[in-house]
């Protein structure tokens, strides 16, 4: 069997990196996905970071060498041993056995702090939330699922602040994909804009034709330095969405078999909803996903344009200069 394709999707706690992957790995199928939470590699557990002062987000609460060697084998097709951090109660269960599959799906904190760990991606993606909306999602997860109280997370966000800052923001600048979803004038939580930088380490399909026809829809696309952004409205009509993944489906006509209604899903409590801007993000990732695996199936390294000794691009993995969007 050819490498597994990988993928990672980067950002800070609960800016929803389960959201974008759930979506994902049910598309592509539980039994051709590996799933991995970068969380598992922490070195200590809830009450030892209590007690150290420290928080998860820093590199040296993390078992950083590990995570990279277990990327770096996964890539190889190789299987590891995974250990296993437990959100409920803060502690660590017994190591399982992971085995390579067609996929690897990465999330987590600090998927892209060193070199050896940047290179072992296809895709790229990070998640950029405005600051408040994450604060939200965190005290409502955190709060629903993890036993905490509100007064808790809170307090636990102003403590991680300064790593967010040092560590966890500073890896967008190696993204393919920066994805910052965000209310819009109607402050409607439920469907969020999409502000979407297409970086130059891969190449993107040409979205042009559905943001120069001036149909009132509100999707732009702009040029930046090494970079386009594309918005899309999380109003747009269920028919312009739709129109949106049909050009992208037919870039990557070689994986029609994957095709379904299901991308865009998100749950609200027990409802489960659809966002057109969702689903528009995850067809691009799954874009990027299975173009890389056709060209590893043919023999090829993969599908990235940014071909130096450390894998990155010029426009990601140089320049420091882009911010944090709205965070």
């Amino acid at each position: 069997m050819p490498r597994p394709v990988i993928l990672g999707v980067v950002g800070d706690s609960a800016a929803g990196k389960t959201t974008i992957t759930r979506g994902l790995v049910r598309l592509l199928g539980d039994e051709n996905v590996t799933h991995v939470a970068a969380d598992d590699y922490h070195r200590y557990d809830r009450q030892q970071r209590s007690e150290r002062g420290i928080t998860p987000l820093n590199p040296d609460c993390n078992y950083m060498d590990i995570l990279a060697q277990h990327l770096l084998l996964m890539r190889g097709g190789e299987s590891i041993l995974k250990p296993v951090y437990i959100h409920k109660d803060g502690t660590f269960g017994p190591p399982v056995y992971v085995a390579p599959q067609e996929f690897t799906v990465v999330e987590g904190l600090l998927g892209y702090h060193t070199e050896p760990m940047r290179q072992a991606y296809d895709v790229r993606v990070f998640l950029a939330p405005p600051e408040e909306l994450r604060r939200r999602w965190k005290v409502n997860r955190d709060v629903s699922r993890r036993g905490y109280t509100t007064d808790d997370v809170l307090e636990e966000l102003d403590r991680r602040e300064p790593d967010s800052e040092q560590f966890i923001r500073p890896q967008q600048r190696h993204a393919d994909l920066v994805v910052a979803f965000q209310p819009g004038e109607d402050e409607d939580q439920a469907h969020l804009d999409a502000k979407i930088s297409l970086r130059g380490g891969l190449d993107h399909p040409d979205l042009t034709p559905f943001t120069e026809d001036g149909d009132g829809s509100g999707i732009t696309l702009t040029e930046g330095e090494g970079e386009q952004t594309l918005y899309v409205p999380g109003d747009i009509p269920a028919e312009r969405g739709a129109a949106i993944e049909e050009a992208v489906w037919d870039r990557m006509h070689f994986a029609n078999h994957l095709r379904t209604e299901r991308l865009g899903e998100f749950t609200v409590g027990t409802d489960l909803q659809r966002s057109e801007s969702l689903a528009i993000v995850q067809v691009l990732i799954l874009y990027h996903m299975v173009t890389a695996r056709a060209a590893v199936s043919l023999g090829g390294e993969g599908s990235r344009t940014d071909t130096g000794s450390n894998g990155e691009s010029g426009s990601n993995g140089e320049s420091g200069e882009s911010e944090e969007e709205a965070a």
